[in-house]
């Protein structure tokens, strides 16, 4: 975990990072193109048969063969002319979720998350602070890592787009685009939206009635020189990419809208602006600026070195990881996480990039919901806003890992918004933490202890076997049905449904302990070995079901682990019926402490 006295112009991992190769020596040791995303990428690449040779030449690269066991997770690079919020938390913490059940399978995981310091806003706002945009972007980057901090994401690298070591392959890769002819000078007219920095023809700006769809704030007349990227000569392949593998942008109603919009027709894109200067010099003519949404989308890359010149100046002084090259097998990534309004940008604009530059395209792009209130897009201007200062309220009030469960259970994760509420928290915290997770495990270890001393009994008889309750309770049965259920739904980033097969399990040992009423039995000595099988059962189903739990509850998780055993190794190692060992201890355990509700601000409420 990074220290929030990190210094802000470093770039960050747990061991500091220096790529050192370039875009072609990466290409010769690329992982093998197996999803279907990449398989249509050498369907459809205009170079396909070139790829296919520097792939399959992959097994004496100098790495030896690519390792699927790597996993490269990404949330979007957060923009430093904004503060952190409810969006950005969320967002982070869903990777994080994904990145941590990952881990726990025993995946090679790097997560990658950073900060987006370039553009017209940057400058715009540091000339009315009068300070420098760099100033601007180490203050507010530093405000961005911190939540990260404080909000227990566990990324493995931070990325800062100001940093040389990025710049200098921006500009290579754009220079690549160039000479290949994919990137050509041009002159734009039509209107811009300032606030997402993103332009719009004539026809589509009408269609929106010359306003932001996500702002609402009148866009701009634009009359401007530019380069220009050549997406229009993409179509076709954009086309088969999202026609054939539907599984490359999600959720499916995402991808039904980008379709739709790319069969309308694909205009040629500028990368440049000639009317700021904060921002990544267009190689070999200095009048243009890098557009920020392709500096931007390149930080994928760049923080892996796919572009960087061995021994660059930029090099010198980093060490480990990033010097010996290892990042460069972590592309493409497993998925990149963001919220809806950038996926046109991501499914689009960046594979195109990609295709262009004879890179494989990342196996899934996924593209959640925005957060509202009483029905309406939060902004500050409607006073409905949940920034830092009120998460940090809810955080402190519910624990971390409470509000954490509830952004993950209540969350935007599939194509419609959800609603922030305060009643909404207090009510997820008391049904599923309080009065089903916390009230089960206390509950159990408080038997456990006054009936056997704190020592966990057997499951088993005198002839060995294991004293059975039916078939509604065959624990080895009904908790691998659990897992299964939770393994794939987080597969899915479908994180409420994960968590619903967790708590439906806990859920369960709750109706066995009220239906077979083990504190009856405690009373009858005849009954011990019924005793003991019940107790034993509903111990190593929580158990079960607490593993299932750590990517939604981390540090909840790790308290109960202190208490009772939950195994090593893998996940899927974890979550085999047995593990739980008759003679070992546990402890009386109260995870979820009884809260006040809090109003909207995150505020006690008075009554």
């Amino acid at each position: 975990m990074l220290s929030k006295l990190q210094p802000a112009g470093a770039f960050v991992t747990r061991q500091l990072l220096t790529p050192d190769s370039s875009v072609t020596s990466k290409l010769s040791s690329c992982p093998h193109l197996k999803s279907t995303a990449r398989r249509a990428f050498l369907a459809i690449s205009r170079d396909s048969k070139k790829l296919r040779s520097n792939v399959s030449s992959a097994a004496t690269s100098r790495n030896g063969p690519p390792d699927d066991n790597k996993c490269f997770i990404t949330t979007p690079i957060y923009y430093v002319n904004d503060q952190p919020h409810i969006g950005h938390v969320y967002t982070s913490t869903v990777a994080d979720a994904y990145a941590r059940f990952q881990r726990s399978r025993g995946r090679d995981v790097f997560f990658l998350t950073g900060t987006d310091e370039h553009g017209l806003k940057v400058e715009q706002s540091a000339i009315k602070r009068g300070i420098s945009p760099q100033a601007l972007a180490d203050e507010n980057s530093a405000c961005f890592r911190e939540m990260l901090v404080n909000m227990d994401i566990s990324f493995d690298g931070f990325i800062r787009t100001t940093e040389p070591y990025h710049k200098l392959q921006v500009q290579h890769l754009v220079e690549k685009l160039r000479q290949k002819g994919d990137v050509y000078l041009g002159k734009f007219e039509g209107w811009y939206d300032e606030g997402q920095e993103e332009y719009y023809t004539e026809t589509k700006a009408k269609e929106l009635s010359y306003k932001s769809p996500i702002s609402g704030k009148d866009m701009s007349r634009s009359s401007e020189e530019n380069y220009y990227f050549k997406l229009s000569a993409y179509q076709t392949q954009l086309e088969k990419l999202h026609r054939e593998c539907p599984d490359f942008l999600s959720p499916p109603a995402r991808r039904n809208e980008i379709l739709s919009r790319i069969t309308q027709g694909l205009n040629d894109v500028p990368i440049s602006r000639t009317n700021f200067s904060w921002g990544i010099g267009m190689p070999n003519d200095d009048a243009h600026v890098i557009y920020v949404w392709i500096d931007a989308l390149l930080n994928y890359i760049t923080a892996l070195g796919l572009a960087e010149e061995p021994n660059s100046a930029a090099s010198v002084g980093k060490a480990t990881r990033h010097s010996r090259g290892e990042l460069m097998d972590y592309w493409p990534a497993s998925v990149h996480i963001m919220a809806k309004e950038i996926s046109w940008f991501h499914s689009v604009i960046w594979p195109a990039l990609l295709m262009a530059l004879e890179l494989p395209l990342p196996e899934r792009v996924h593209a959640h919901g925005f957060w509202i209130r009483d029905g309406k897009k939060m902004s500050k201007s409607l006073g409905n806003f949940v920034d830092i200062k009120t998460l940090t309220r809810y955080t402190d009030h519910y624990g971390l890992d409470g509000f954490r469960y509830f952004m993950l259970v209540e969350g935007p994760i599939m194509s419609q918004d959800a609603n922030f509420a305060s009643s909404r928290v207090q009510e997820v915290y008391n049904t599923d933490l309080v009065n089903t997770v916390g009230n089960s495990l206390s509950r159990t270890t408080a038997m456990v202890n006054k009936y056997y001393d704190g020592f966990v009994p057997t499951e088993r008889g005198p002839q060995g076997g294991r004293i059975a309750f039916g078939e509604r309770y065959d624990w080895p049965v009904v908790t691998a049905e659990a897992a299964n259920q939770v393994i794939h739904a987080i597969e899915a980033l479908e994180f409420p449904k994960a968590a619903a097969a967790a708590v439906a399990l806990v859920a369960k040992v709750d109706l066995f302990i009220n239906e077979l009423e083990p504190f009856r039995l405690a009373r009858d000595v005849t009954k011990a070995e019924e005793l003991g099988a019940i107790l034993y059962q509903c111990l190593e189903a929580l158990r079960i079901a607490c593993v299932l739990l750590e990517p939604f509850l981390p540090n909840k998780i790790s308290e109960v682990s202190e208490n009772l055993d939950l195994g090593h190794g893998t996940l899927d190692e974890r979550v085999k019926w047995g593990l739980l060992q008759p003679g070992s201890t546990v402890k009386k355990m109260a995870i979820f402490p009884r809260v006040h509700p809090l109003d909207e601000l995150g505020m006690p409420v008075v009554t």
